[in-house]
């Protein structure tokens, strides 16, 4: 019988047709799908019948999220667990358990994998994990629960809670106090073309973004990354991947994002999906693709600039541009290449592309991070992403943080406090730094503005960083600000560094021209009815509305020619 006697087991049990298991996600946001829940129920599609999928987002409040569960009547509970989501739903399952005893409470997910044995014994309403890859896992709980089976301590690829005053430990096994802590064997990994397609019930999707895998791993290394755990990349049948992708492009989704790793990894591959999402575009949907940038062909350049516009984006990892960092982490990245690349793509004006950079990396420090910051920004990325170091639990750094000096916070996401090379007070300032990128640069509101400012900056991270020194100093930092008002803080700015300048200019002259530019701004993205007072009058009010209502009907077909920032 195993581990637990006869007679807990038939506490436990309850006919097949009533036991009810909750699979619960609780997503960054209301407009995600949640591929993994999606992808256990599928695989256990004989037994859908006694389960249900509960999702959420963080923005729920504890109560919601309980009340919503409870409401459920389940059996199991099994929650899908994150970084970002970990500590509300530990706050959950301890309210959980005191209005609803008898419910056995399961995680899984990246967050629990790697500790699981020290998470269990210190989670104490956790009744189990598991443990890496959950799909046959999960099959075979379910079976447990369903009482088709009867041996839990059979299940590979779990840990589980035990009480010592039903079952006598073993030798070999873990206590704490009354409870016995087993682990059972690593469960080998299954064939992606065993999942059956995840979203059964596409509608029920609608408006979302769909999450969806055509493999699992990948080849590289980065000690940062989870992935560096397994090198074995896993591919799913194309035969497969091109009838589901099928089912997105009928349904016309939005936008499909491409959890693989590395999605061009292999070339071969990615060729034949681009190709044929390509030859069936619907117009509609979106594809967003992680590829590392510096790996692109010819052959996979040409076929990407053949797309239409708003068909793909990408998302590139360059993460440093330091050679000493890269070497520390692991991570072999031809620059050069990668911005040949990316200049090349952008140059096709059909794919927008989102660059990353993670700040806290070993060796790096601000200045350093400086240079990586500008390198990236010189090459115009629709968007710049500056992400912080989070040392994750089972990645390669958690065992490399006393050698770099790298101080992180205990609790979730673990990131960065400083390192050897960057304290506290500079992670602040980057972080200021990539407050005033996500407002000024990557919302695309600001784009003639913030060129023209560029030049009076002797590198534009200079720039970001006097932005949010200015924000700082005038207590605007915390408060929250409209779009208009946002244009007149760099208003504001601009006219107090144009004042501080120790140049002979014509301070006027300058000041005229900026609001012009400022002006241009706000009529491409603001349906504005007047010109703006922050701006002043010198044009003439017809002269605004013609400007404003030929932007408004064209504007997001206008061609807009380069701008020339000379004055």
């Amino acid at each position: 019988m195993g581990v637990l006697s006869y007679n807990m087991y038939i506490i436990y049990k309850k006919e097949a047709d009533k036991m009810k298991i909750l699979l619960v996600a609780v997503d960054a946001k209301y407009i995600h799908s949640n591929l993994a829940v999606q992808s256990l129920r599928a695989y256990a599609g004989k037994y859908k019948d006694n389960i249900e999928i509960l999702q959420f987002s963080i923005n729920h409040t504890e109560e919601e999220i309980l009340r919503g569960i409870y409401m459920q009547e389940a059996d199991v509970v099994s929650f899908s667990c994150y970084i970002w989501n970990i500590s509300i739903i530990l706050d959950v399952i301890d309210s959980l358990k005191k209005v609803q005893p008898g419910v056995k409470i399961w995680f899984g997910g990246p967050e629990v994998s790697y500790n699981y044995e020290e998470f269990i014994t210190e989670t104490k309403n956790l009744d189990g994990i598991v443990v890496g890859e959950g799909e046959r896992t999960f099959y075979e709980l379910v079976e447990y629960y369903l009482g088709i089976h009867n041996d839990i301590d059979n299940i590979k690829g779990i840990c589980y809670r035990h009480s010592a005053r039903q079952e006598k430990a073993q030798d070999n096994d873990k206590e704490n106090n009354n409870d016995i802590i087993f682990v059972t064997p690593p469960r080998d990994f299954i064939s992606l073309d065993d999942i059956p397609f995840a979203y059964e019930d596409m509608e029920s999707h609608k408006n979302k973004i769909i999450y969806y895998e055509s493999s699992r791993g990948c080849p590289y290394s980065c000690s940062y990354c989870l992935s560096s755990a397994y090198l074995v990349v896993r591919f799913r049948n194309m035969d497969l991947v091109k009838k589901e992708l099928s089912e997105f492009l009928n349904h016309k989704v939005p936008q499909v994002k491409f959890v693989d790793r590395t999605f061009n990894c292999n070339k071969g591959h990615a060729m034949e999906i681009w190709n044929f999402i390509k030859e069936n575009d619907n117009g509609i949907t979106n594809f967003h693709f992680e590829i590392t940038g510096d790996l692109l062909s010819e052959e996979e350049l040409q076929l990407l600039e053949s797309l239409r516009p708003g068909l793909v984006q990408l998302e590139i990892g360059v993460q440093t541009t330091n050679p000493q960092t890269m070497q520390a982490i692991n991570r072999r990245v031809d620059f050069i290449k990668l911005s040949e690349n990316v200049k090349r793509i952008k140059k096709a004006h059909n794919i927008h592309q989102h660059l990353d950079l993670i700040a806290g990396l070993p060796l790096e420090g601000f200045d350093s991070f400086e240079k990586s910051f500008n390198d990236v920004y010189h090459l115009r990325p629709d968007q710049l992403q500056l992400g912080f170091l989070k040392v994750l639990r089972g990645a390669i750094v958690e065992d490399e943080c006393k050698e770099y000096g790298i101080v992180y916070n205990n609790k979730p996401p673990y990131e960065v406090l400083s390192t050897n090379e960057l304290t506290y007070n500079e992670i602040i300032k980057l972080k200021g730094i990539c407050n005033m990128v996500d407002i000024y640069y990557n919302s695309g509101q600001f784009a003639h503005s913030i060129r023209y400012l560029e030049h009076f900056y002797n590198g534009p991270m200079n720039l970001y960083l006097s932005l949010y020194n200015y924000y700082v100093n005038k207590g605007l930092y915390t408060l929250a600000h409209s779009r208009m008002r946002r244009f007149e803080i760099l208003l504001e700015f601009f006219i107090k560094m144009i004042n501080n300048r120790d140049v002979d200019n014509d301070r006027a002259n300058e000041i005229r021209v900026f609001k012009e530019i400022l002006l241009f701004d706000s009529c491409l993205r603001e349906a504005l009815k007047n010109r703006p007072d922050y701006v002043g009058a010198p044009m003439e009010h017809s002269r605004f509305r013609k400007i404003r209502d030929e932007l408004k009907l064209s504007r997001y077909k206008i061609h807009i020619e380069e701008f020339n920032y000379d004055i």
